[in-house]
């Protein structure tokens, strides 16, 4: 299915052979993707838990975003908010505007479904264009506070890893 078109930029359901296309991007710009994540995000489209969408620009696959139906887990678990999963944009994409028109699909996707949408988005400098996209916006922090690997941190409380396990939590109404 097409959710946006233009000129320069396609955004689509996700197939099969996205899949080994953003594995080889992202381990060429230095990160550590796995396989078997993307394929999993694919099976969970094909079942209908998620709607995985593919931003393409210029003819390739520049980006990506899963709007699953139902949170599984954190603080929104049980409000039947649809959740916005793994958002990324290639490196050499970033900054023409892919990544706001596929948060529009996404968010259209999502408002199919609930009047509110969430989230969770890491806390290190790694997520920091997404963390100030989001405020833009009007995504709101839920609360919670800071999560580490799938739980609330208590105050005070240490946390050795700042990694991608340690997230904050949005929502957004639509």
């Amino acid at each position: 299915m097409i959710w946006y078109e233009n000129d320069e930029l396609l955004i689509r359901s996700m197939e099969e052979t996205d899949a080994r296309i953003f594995f080889d991007e992202y381990t060429a710009q230095g990160w550590h993707p796995d396989l078997s994540v993307y394929q999993r995000r694919l099976k969970d489209q094909e079942e209908g838990a998620c709607i995985a969408l593919t931003a393409v620009y210029q003819g390739r696959p520049a980006g990506s975003v899963y709007v699953y139906l139902t949170v599984r887990e954190g603080p929104f678990k049980g409000t039947g908010w649809p959740v916005i999963v793994d958002f990324s944009v290639l490196e050499k994409y970033q900054r023409k505007g892919i990544g706001s028109r596929l948060m529009d699909a996404a968010e259209r996707v999502a408002a199919q479904y609930a009047d509110t949408v969430c989230l969770g988005v890491g806390l290190h400098d790694g997520y920091g264009s997404a963390q100030r996209m989001y405020a833009r916006r009007g995504y709101i922090p839920d609360g919670s506070g800071v999560w580490y690997q799938g739980r609330p941190c208590k105050q005070y409380e240490t946390v050795c890893t700042v990694d991608d396990d340690l997230i904050l939590f949005l929502s957004k109404k639509l």
